[in-house]
Order: structure tokens, then C-alpha cells, then sequence
């Protein structure tokens, strides 16, 4: 029971400090809306224990954009490429597709559908997204 204590904290700790990007989806580990990155790797933070992620770097959404508000490329792209339709799922796509990008700046499309295969999106705009992830890849490949 304790654990389950220390998972809702999680998930409270993200609420009371506003960061409300991170969804909590299905709670089992399985849809992906959860994602964060931890020391930079994508997690599922649904069931991930607070003292897990102690003096880790843990990045939400909102650590995304610049501080000016800039949006990041992969934001950017996915609006142009209107990847999103309901957007409950993007939050974490996102961060899978940035772990990604951090890893491997030129990703073929079957290594985005792979990093991206955690993430479960229902509205069926899959193309859309891997069209977005390749765009942003590209404009970061020329931002050097």
C-alpha cells in the first residue's frame, strides 16, 4: 500500500506545482500519456515511485519550450503538420520523439515508429506524427 501512496504523490506533486502537461492515462504502464524523461531517458511515470527519480534530472512538457516561451522544433512541427487531434496522448509522445532526436538526430521512419511505440494514440494520426518527428528532425539537423 505504500507504494500506491508514493505513486499518487507522483502524480499530486505534478498538479500542485502546475505542470499539468504529463497525463495520467491508463496507470498500467501501457499507453505512454504519462512519459517523462528521466536523466534523459523516456519513463512512464504513471507508476514511477517519487524516491525513483530523487536527484535525477526528471524533464515534463513544460520543460520543452525554451524559458522565453519558444516553442521546441518537435512542438513546432507538430502543430504544422497538425499531428495532433484530441492531444491527450502528445505530451507524451513528445517526450519519446525528443528522447529520440537527443539519441539519434536522423532517425529512419521505422526508428521513430519504434521510439514511439510505447505511445498509444487513438485518434488515428499516426502518419501525421511521424511526418511531424521527421520534420522536427530535420529542422534541428539544420540548427546544428
Amino acid at each position: 500500500m505504500a507504494s500506491l501512496q508514493i505513486r499518487r504523490y507522483w502524480i499530486y506533486s505534478a498538479t500542485r506545482w502546475e505542470m499539468t502537461g504529463t497525463r495520467f492515462g491508463c496507470g498500467l504502464e501501457q499507453c505512454g500519456a504519462c512519459m517523462v524523461l528521466v536523466d534523459g531517458q523516456p519513463v512512464q511515470s504513471c507508476n514511477a515511485a517519487l524516491d525513483s527519480v530523487a536527484g535525477k534530472q526528471v524533464t515534463t512538457i513544460e520543460g520543452l519550450a525554451g524559458s522565453d516561451g519558444t516553442l521546441h522544433p518537435l512542438q513546432q512541427a507538430f502543430l504544422e503538420e497538425q499531428a495532433g487531434q484530441c492531444g491527450y496522448c502528445l505530451s507524451g509522445i513528445l517526450i519519446s520523439a525528443k528522447a529520440l532526436l537527443d539519441r539519434n538526430p536522423n532517425p529512419t521512419r521505422s526508428e521513430i515508429a519504434a521510439a514511439l511505440d510505447d505511445n498509444l494514440c487513438r485518434c488515428g494520426s499516426h502518419v501525421r506524427i511521424l511526418k511531424a518527428v521527421e520534420r522536427a528532425a530535420a529542422i534541428m539537423r539544420a540548427e546544428g
